[in-house]
């Protein structure tokens, strides 16, 4: 039995299961949930060691063969998908002793947020479509009670808004199932890119790609892409700044992941159309997304309106369709998830201090709270791009690749929807940290006299974005290496069937 492939899942389910069993003492459950969180960071650093080391590794639960069973599999990108989860998993976790109420902690909150990284790990590891949308609905069913807990009527609204699309989404993708289950006779994702092109060939063009824009749209809209993406600014902002920070930085992202999956395992056959398509939509999302930021006025709307833009540059990377554009992707990927949950951390303090999430009623954090506004920084340009920071490496790989294709527009797209990620960074600067206090503005004198709590997992976010800048060379080498076997399939059968590559 390969551990390295069941802890990332078996780790946050017996946190949970735990964490609900220590209901009646506070104490015991954060101490629990840390300890899940810290074990499941380990765990996610041994299994990238182990892809990185030994290939692709895959397990079939119950010794039922593949396609028959249930299948775990990681390559290097699915590892690297579990490492951020590990990591952000982490911070949020430590960001959760400090800033979540008694209350929510008395509801569930520790044994839902770890059924959540459940979810997440199992839905980057499953080798099946049809585990993957019960890994999304395990997801799902943590992620809405998480937004609608403590009952505000914000977080209502916004949690019927976030539910109702997302079961759209899954209705979709069930569909979708179906059909592809009805063509192939198989959901092993394996199964399927082995056997794709020889069945499509038997089936009628404009199916396989009616079935293609079925899991397009599906995973569009938990990746929230143009013009699906209408739910996540309606509803990111409005749950505790600890659950917005996990929803941003990972939540989407699976959507994400599952578009790369299966674009570049199975559906395949028709590139020219797909992949042309996916990078239409990939530039429409940077600029819808950056263009609601710049017109928002409170801290975590901006924020969630740049989750939208950023995730264009994403699939951007899978639209170009080469192993140095998947590897793009990836980085992009790993970079922005550590900048997002950080920025959203960051939002949680400016907004307890100042008592209020509306632009203009914040000002003068650079002078009362100097680290606070410089730990700001590092995010905040690395999001927009800025060098040395791991953003900038982010971006230069997407406009390298997309050079290299002869991809012009698509990087002139990417360059200005930069500069205006730039501008409402500064935006932020400005309102937030630089100009004088308003007399309007509130302050919240426990959360300033306890700041070096709040700031220690900002902090080591933080330096993961230095040092991802700092060691760009090898990371990109990392994520070059998860881009070929992307490109590469008969890897990933290999590892799954057998036989040979």
């Amino acid at each position: 039995m390969n551990l390295t492939l069941i802890l990332p899942i078996t780790i946050p389910m017996l946190t949970a299961i735990l964490t609900m069993l220590l209901l009646k003492s506070r104490r015991a459950q954060r101490a629990v949930s840390m300890l899940g969180a810290l074990a499941l960071f380990v765990a996610s650093l041994w299994l990238l060691a182990d892809v990185w080391r030994n290939g692709i590794q895959a397990e079939q639960m119950g010794n039922w063969p593949a396609p028959y069973g249930v299948t775990l599999v990681a390559d290097l990108f699915g590892a690297i998908m579990v490492l951020l989860a590990g990591i952000i998993g982490l911070a949020v976790a430590m960001y959760s002793l400090v800033s979540i109420d008694p209350e929510r902690e008395a509801f569930g909150y520790h044994s839902l947020y770890h059924f959540l990284l459940m979810g997440v790990c199992g839905a980057f590891l499953t080798g099946d479509l049809f585990n993957l949308y019960v890994w999304f609905e395990v997801m799902l069913m943590a992620s809405f009670v998480l937004m609608a807990l403590g009952g505000e009527r914000g977080q209502m609204e916004g949690a019927i808004k976030y539910v109702t699309l997302n079961l759209l989404s899954s209705a979709l993708f069930l569909s979708a199932l179906g059909l592809l289950y009805a063509m192939a006779g198989t959901l092993n994702m394996a199964d399927l890119a082995a056997k794709f092109s020889s069945i499509t060939a038997a089936q009628p063009h404009g199916l396989v790609t009616t079935l293609a824009m079925l899991f397009l749209v599906a995973f569009g809209i938990k990746a929230a892409v143009f013009p699906l993406f209408f739910w996540l600014p309606a509803s990111y902002h409005t749950p505790p700044a600890a659950v917005s920070a996990l929803f941003a930085g990972l939540l989407t992202k699976v959507g994400v992941y599952a578009l790369i999956r299966v674009f570049t395992l199975i559906f395949v056959q028709d590139v020219g159309y797909t992949h042309t398509l996916i990078l239409v939509i990939a530039g429409l999302t940077m600029v819808t997304g950056v263009l609601g930021a710049v017109a928002q006025n409170e801290f975590r709307r901006v924020l969630s309106f740049h989750i939208v833009s950023q995730i264009g540059y994403m699939i951007m990377g899978l639209g170009l369709f080469t192993p140095y554009a998947l590897a793009g992707s990836v980085f992009y990927i790993a970079h922005h998830i550590i900048v997002k949950t950080n920025l959203f951390l960051v939002s949680g303090i400016v907004e307890r201090l100042g008592g209020t999430p509306e632009l203009k009623k914040l000002g003068g954090l650079y002078q009362s709270q100097p680290s606070l506004a410089l730990l700001f920084l590092v995010p905040a340009m690395s999001l927009a791009g800025l060098p040395p920071l791991s953003g900038f490496f982010a971006k230069l790989s997407l406009v390298r690749a997309g050079l290299e294709v002869g991809q012009y527009t698509i990087v002139a797209v990417s360059l200005g929807v930069g500069l205006l990620t730039l501008f409402s960074m500064i935006k932020l600067w400005n309102e937030a940290f630089w100009k004088p206090v308003p007399e309007v503005v509130g302050n919240n004198s426990e959360t300033a006299a306890n700041l070096r709590a709040w700031l220690i997992p900002i902090a080591f976010l933080a330096s993961i974005t230095i040092i991802i800048g700092g060691i760009a060379g090898q990371t990109f080498a990392l994520a070059l290496l998860a881009g070929e076997q992307l490109m590469n399939p008969a890897l990933y059968i290999q590892a799954v069937l057998g036989g040979a590559p």
